[in-house]
């Protein structure tokens, strides 16, 4: 019997193990199946090493080292935070490509679309929770990143223009996140993007440009009327700016991060991660030289550091995400009604501190402006060789005083802060948030019975319902508040319809600076579903 056609003898089995193994190898760009297997052991490679190969034909490969010094794969020398926020960015390009399915960027559709997202659209609410819970991560990560090249001199020559690049992909992703804000359009975008424009509209007209306005727009301050209207695409914002925070959200700010990570990685890959301090002389870089008894090889052993950390970030996006986070969604955004202590996002809770020191136009655009500018040249003014802690005492003290500024700062922006509103209506923001959930929405539906609780009348039972508990809560804040002087608290509760309850919130209080004796009253309606709720004051 003559044997079958490219079998060599070998039989059907062995043409078919033959073929198979050619077939993995051209899968994995040249490593055959036996070397794969050794690498999943952590066995040596082979001479020649195969593993190396892919780093050459590999599309995914090909940009990646072949190996790095075995110092710099220690986890506490970078923690991985590059890695991680490419990796976040990837989170943010899949889970928004999902949502955009179901999106539409005008005010008529955005927030009935981000309903049905939550709640008609199978897994909808995991996708957006993963979405917005990525994008605070990222930021998050890539300050963290920027602050550990800082501690670690990596920015220092030849790396000056690394530097430069990851402080653009750092503003990138400041603005990726903050022009997602409004794409919800409930009151917290709404609101919080009309704060940020706001600011941009303080921006001074350079001197000697003010003819240029009065002729064209006439405005001589025309410099920041003009950038408002360029991002808002109107005096307000409205479906012109909603579609144009669409488009910086999903198209530009997307391809500005892409451009410069593909440079910075290149910069990162071409002049290798820096080594400690304490491994190299002073003013000497040998990142790229690297001694064959201390190399490790991307194959396998970094690559399964990536793959497990990049394992372990997913399980805790997904789990935070289905158990913990709630990117919960507001009011419809509502451009005649101010919610109570309205705010910017999170990150930019330095900025609204630094506009409660003083003048909007210098706190709030002269100052960031003078540190984004040092940030950038950071690298180009440091003269300093050395990368030892011990040799940049006055750089490292400078970075802490910044970084604790921020922070500073950043309480400072909170809503509580250098911020008064009348006490009465804190208690009940407290109580009944107009946005948020809080404790009476946290009561179940049929435990708010009808009818007139005050505070001075009221008679618990045992043990107490959670809304007599509530009540109590409401009795002791009134009383423990200074500008509440003999402060007498009720709860009416009216059905006004089958599924639907009138809350009134009243507090009787002397108001001791004018002498009188003043009443205030807030009242909402509450649906069964705890869905809906709308604030009404009087």
């Amino acid at each position: 019997m003559s044997a079958v056609p490219g079998a060599k003898g070998r039989g059907l089995r062995g043409a078919v193990s033959d073929k198979a193994d050619e077939t993995f190898t051209r899968v994995t760009a040249g490593i055959p199946w036996r070397d794969f297997r050794k690498m999943l052991r952590g066995d040596d490679p082979e001479r020649p090493n195969p593993r190396l190969k892919p780093h050459s034909e590999s599309f995914w490969l090909h940009i990646k080292p072949t190996y790095y010094h075995e110092s710099v794969t220690k986890i506490g020398h970078t923690f991985r935070l590059g890695i991680l926020s490419t990796y976040l960015f990837v989170v943010e390009i899949i889970t928004g490509l999902i949502l955009m399915i179901w999106y539409a960027p005008t005010p008529e559709r955005a927030y009935v679309d981000m309903v049905r997202i939550l709640s008609n659209v199978p897994m909808g609410q995991l996708m957006r929770d993963v979405h917005r819970l990525a994008a605070e991560a990222m930021v998050i990560i890539v300050v963290l990143h920027m602050f550990r090249t800082f501690l670690t001199g990596s920015y220092k020559k030849p790396r000056q223009f690394t530097w430069v690049t990851g402080v653009i992909l750092l503003i990138a992703t400041l603005f990726l996140s903050f022009s997602g804000y409004l794409l919800p359009w409930d009151q917290l975008a709404f609101w919080a993007v009309t704060i940020g424009t706001s600011m941009v509209e303080a921006s001074p007209t350079p001197p000697g440009l003010g003819f240029v306005g009065t002729a064209l727009f006439n405005e001589p301050n025309w410099v920041g009327q003009f950038i408002n209207l360029l991002l808002r695409g109107a005096p307000d914002i409205g479906a012109g700016g909603l579609l144009r925070f669409y488009l910086l959200h999903v198209f530009v700010l997307p391809l500005i991060v892409i451009f410069f990570f593909f440079i910075h990685y290149y910069k990162v890959v071409h002049f290798g991660i820096s080594l400690p301090a304490s491994e190299e002389e002073v003013g000497q870089d040998t990142a790229n030289r690297v001694p064959a008894d201390k190399r490790r090889y991307y194959l396998m052993d970094v690559a399964i550091d990536e793959i497990a950390l990049i394992g372990l970030v997913t399980f805790i996006l997904i789990a935070m995400s289905a158990f913990f986070y709630d990117a919960a969604l507001e009011h419809v955004a509502n451009p005649g009604k101010t919610p109570l202590h309205t705010t910017a996002p999170w990150y930019f809770f330095w900025l609204q501190g630094l506009l409660k020191i003083g003048d909007k136009i210098f706190w709030g655009l002269v100052v960031p402006g003078i540190l984004i500018v040092l940030t950038f040249i950071l690298p180009y003014i440091d003269y300093n060789p050395s990368r030892r802690g011990k040799d940049r005492r006055i750089a490292l003290a400078a970075g802490f005083f910044f970084a604790s500024s921020i922070m500073v700062l950043s309480y400072m922006g909170l809503p509580l802060y250098a911020v008064e509103s009348p006490p009465a209506e804190e208690v009940v923001q407290e109580f009944m948030p107009e946005e948020g959930v809080g404790p009476v929405r946290e009561i179940p539906w049929s435990d708010i019975e009808i009818g007139n609780y005050c505070t001075d009348k009221f008679v618990g039972s045992t043990p107490l319902s959670e809304f007599e508990r509530v009540l109590l809560d409401f009795h002791e804040r009134i009383a423990s508040d200074e500008g509440l002087a003999n402060g007498v608290g009720c709860i009416k509760v009216e059905a006004t319809q089958p599924n639907l309850k009138r809350i009134s919130f009243q507090i009787d209080y002397d108001d001791q600076l004018e002498g009188v004796r003043k009443q205030f009253i807030k009242a909402f309606y509450l649906h069964e579903s705890s869905l809906y709720w709308e604030p009404f004051q009087f």
